[in-house]
């Protein structure tokens, strides 16, 4: 009776525990105006604090279909990336490497403080560079946002994760090198995966586009045809031991430079994309282990600033040059704040390709996690609105 009664339970978790997450989101949403994202991570946190039956990452499948969700947001985020206005105004690209390479190296010093060896430094500093692509997109889909600090945030977020993708994939091969002196191991733990992601990402990217324009396809077929050929690269990246989220990102960015539109009703991938995206932050937040939330307080709160203070002050530094005011440079920086599900993800891949010090690496990011899981979403709104971008702020004035 008592295994048939946990059997049930773990059955029905997930679904019971994504309907109380949206029922939250929506009455937090449209009571206080809190980003739906924040609330589906609560629901995520309290679900793994209190150890849910069934709300775990032992039950199969729950990490590819994580994958599926992210990757579908990372299409999004690299279908919004204008390769153009890096020719014309490479001051965007500049900032985006800049502050990737500050935030790397000043996270890489202030880990050193806390008596963490050298290869889970790299590790977290490697993490520390990205942006929350799907917080951002989310938050920013959610205000119908649009302008210069929107799209600059977007498309420094996507420069971010590239390079955050970059670093982790080189920390890989040193650390390869540096315990097995195996070279073949360290070229297919870093070489290998980010050439073959971004090839893999640009056949479909050519591809897909080619047979969209061979036929005639309503703007629901268009919207089938992105997603179909998203869960295609997830699978394949995972048989062939690539990186999904590279892949997909690489898929978005030259899909757009192919001319196939998608409108802005298509934007989240409609329902099914909606709720694969409340699945991706409940999950990810379950994964947080509290024990090591506490045991982390001092190097998070630490981590927060110093990460917070590189890419507000690199944004700020050259708003002007790069053509915006200094408080749009200020609000860009802080719209950067989010990392969540993309860090995880990634730190996660990389421990199932044999990277042993991501498991410490995820320990010590725990505290940071949860602090910017929760309000990294809220700044980014908040930032958005400050730049009088959103259909609030523009109904308001």
């Amino acid at each position: 009776m008592v295994t048939d009664l946990t059997f049930l339970l773990q059955s029905i978790a997930w679904p019971l525990v994504l309907l109380l997450a949206w029922l939250l989101a929506e009455r937090a949403q449209a009571s206080w105006r809190v980003p739906r994202v924040t609330s589906y991570v609560a629901v995520g946190l309290v679900g793994g604090f209190i150890n849910l039956p069934g709300l775990t990452d032992a039950v199969p499948g729950l990490p590819f279909l994580a994958n599926v969700a992210l990757s579908l947001v990372l299409f999004e985020l690299g279908y919004r990336i204008n390769l153009r206005w890096f020719r014309h105004n490479p001051w965007v690209l500049l900032v985006g490497i800049g502050e990737s390479l500050v935030t790397f190296a000043t996270v890489y010093v202030l880990t050193g403080f806390f008596g963490l060896a050298t290869d889970v430094r790299l590790v977290i500093a490697s993490l520390a560079i990205s942006a929350s692509p799907a917080g951002i997109v989310r938050v920013a889909n959610e205000l119908h946002s649009a302008g210069q600090v929107t799209e600059r945030v977007l498309h420094l977020c996507a420069i971010n994760c590239l390079m955050a993708v970059l670093a982790l994939k080189l920390v890989v091969g040193y650390w390869h090198i540096s315990t097995t002196g195996d070279l073949v191991a360290a070229a297919f733990g870093s070489v290998h995966v980010l050439g073959t992601s971004v090839a893999v990402g640009t056949l479909l990217g050519v591809a897909v586009p080619w047979l969209l324009r061979a036929r005639i396809t309503s703007a629901s077929g268009v919207t089938v045809v992105f997603a179909l050929a998203v869960l295609l690269l997830t699978t394949m990246s995972f048989g062939l031991q690539l990186s999904p989220l590279l892949a997909a990102l690489t898929f978005g960015i030259v899909a757009r430079e192919r001319r196939v539109h998608l409108t802005n009703a298509q934007r989240d991938f409609g329902t099914v994309g909606e709720l694969l995206g409340l699945f991706l932050f409940v999950y990810v937040a379950s994964l947080i282990e509290w024990s090591d939330v506490w045991s982390s307080l001092a190097l998070g709160a630490a981590l927060l600033v110093v990460r917070t203070a590189s890419k507000v002050l690199c944004n700020l530094s050259v708003a002007r040059l790069s053509g915006i005011t200094e408080r749009k440079g200020l609000l860009t920086g802080l719209a950067l704040t989010p990392l969540s599900a993309f860090a995880i993800l990634l730190l996660e891949q990389s421990r199932l390709m044999g990277l042993e010090p991501a498991v410490q690496a995820l320990k010590e990011l725990a505290a940071l996690v949860v602090v910017l899981e929760l309000l990294g979403p809220v700044i980014t709104q908040r930032a958005l609105l400050a730049a009088r971008e959103t259909h609030v702020t523009q109904e308001s004035a």
